[in-house]
């Protein structure tokens, strides 16, 4: 029948706008009322009438893949390792991934060796022109970009409050785990670690590896103390007298040469010394033709 539709669908909006006076009246003053926590009667699955959240003094939760303005992770300012460390290594993918192109990144260099420092010098977003996409986050290989829940950033001023430098956009993450557990128990999970083990990074060190490490110099500073002890604590009357015999042991051996190069030199004359060599000059040319004649006789 014609019309049907739109009468049920009338029908349907006049019990809704009859069960909001229902339900107002009763609940009488207390429905909105800021002694009486309700809040989850009136918005649970029970409720009839009219949904209404009085806002700012109610908010709905945020689900925790809500996406809005990103931010930077650093490591926990209570951190033993590192604290406050950026894991942002400054790499530009995000920036390059970007679609509307709100991310300016700033590399940092070492002032000495004027090398790369994997770690952003400065980062900004214009909150104003971020289209809250989450590619920021989806593309970064570190995990150190995030979507933020906190929808409330609405000022006047658009140049210095939505243009958000490296010190508004860092957070620690704790603050991520607190507000998307779920979700940082699951990236955790695929890193391998909850230490961000899965890239290595110099100022990512987890405090087994610490250990070893300190384990190892404690190994390798006792055997240098070892070697180093004897010479350290023999007495000076000790180390002269082995210095004294070394000296005397190398005056022996000089003077052992010398005597033997004096009496080579006076036991052979010069002219004894060339007819030896002409000897064997006149040998050695015998017997080169010798094996000459040999070869042509063959």
């Amino acid at each position: 029948m014609a019309g049907e539709g739109f009468f049920k669908g009338m029908m349907l909006t006049f019990r809704h706008f009859i069960d909001t006076y229902v339900d107002d009246f009763k609940y009488g003053l207390r429905r909105y009322s800021h002694d009486v926590d309700n809040f989850e009667v009136r918005q649970g699955t029970q409720a009839a009438g009219a949904f209404t959240v009085q806002y700012p003094d109610e908010k709905l939760a945020s689900p925790e893949r809500f996406r809005f303005v990103p931010f930077l992770v650093v490591q926990d300012w209570d951190d033993e390792l590192n604290p406050g460390k950026d894991w942002c290594t400054s790499c530009g993918i995000c920036a390059k991934v970007c679609p509307p192109q709100c991310i300016w990144i700033v590399r940092s260099d070492d002032p000495v060796t004027g090398r790369p420092v994997p770690e952003p010098e400065a980062f900004f977003i214009d909150v104003d022109i971020c289209m809250n996409c989450g590619f920021c986050a989806e593309f970064c290989p570190f995990d150190a970009i995030k979507m933020d829940h906190d929808y409330e950033i609405a000022s006047y001023d658009r140049t210095t409050n939505h243009i958000f430098d490296k010190a508004k956009l860092s957070k620690e993450y704790r603050y991520w785990n607190h507000i998307a557990p779920t979700r940082a128990q699951e990236e955790a999970a695929a890193r391998g670690s909850v230490e961000h083990k899965n890239f290595k990074k110099s100022w990512v060190t987890s405090k087994e590896d610490l250990a070893k490490e300190e384990k190892r110099d404690e190994v390798r500073t006792r055997k240098e103390d070892a070697a180093n002890a004897p010479t350290a604590s023999a007495p000076a009357a000790e180390l002269d007298e082995k210095e004294a015999r070394k000296q005397a042991a190398l005056a022996r051996k000089a003077a052992r040469a010398a005597k033997k190069a004096g009496g080579d030199a006076g036991g052979s004359p010069t002219g004894t010394v060339d007819e030896k060599e002409a000897r064997k000059q006149a040998a050695l040319k015998r017997k080169a033709e010798r094996a000459k004649r040999k070869a042509e006789g063959n």
